[in-house]
């Protein structure tokens, strides 16, 4: 009887211990998230700090954006993402701040990526935690908004980790990694 009850006992805390591991990470809490997204936004403005001036035009080849435009393309999807995730109005819907020439000086570049992250830090402390287990759509998508967010910070990562090719390639060393 004892090998039974300790058979199960074991058996039960498997399954549990598995099962965590399919469904993926813990859900986040608003304020986890919060600062996350405060990391990555000084990280990114480390980015922008290095790249001089006249980087900001810079392609590796012609086919591909720019510096700029590989930043306002990691903004124009931070807005987009935050407003789908929490229902805040895209201050920028129906722009594409990617083909706008004001946004190619490092000044108002910095501005606009910048404003991008407020929107979703300020997005994300309008929510509560139960919000974020509730179902939103995004690109066509349904799923979680904690979800919604989580795609967000992954594309961010995404664009400024193919910035710092940008920044190698014109001679500068690129922040180092700030991971917390």
């Amino acid at each position: 009887m004892k090998k039974n009850s300790l058979f199960v006992a074991l058996a039960l805390m498997c399954w549990l211990t598995l099962s965590s591991f399919s469904t993926g990470l813990t859900p986040k809490t608003v304020s986890q998230m919060v600062t996350e997204w405060e990391r990555a936004k000084a990280y990114t403005k480390e980015y922008l700090d290095v790249m001089p001036e006249d980087g900001m035009g810079y392609k590796p080849n012609p086919e591909i954006r720019s510096f700029a435009e590989q930043m306002l393309h990691l903004a124009n999807a931070n807005y987009a993402f935050a407003s789908a995730a929490s229902g805040k109005a895209n201050p920028n819907q129906g722009k594409n701040l990617e083909k706008m020439d004001d946004m190619k000086s490092k000044a108002n570049l910095t501005k606009a990526v910048m404003d991008s992250y407020d929107f979703v830090i300020e997005a994300l402390k309008g929510m509560n935690d139960s919000q974020l287990a509730e179902k939103g759509n995004v690109f066509g998508r349904e799923m979680q908004k904690e979800m919604i967010f989580a795609k967000a910070f992954e594309h961010q990562t995404h664009h400024r980790g193919q910035a710092t090719i940008y920044i190698r390639m014109k001679g500068i060393k690129p922040p180092n990694e700030k991971l917390f």
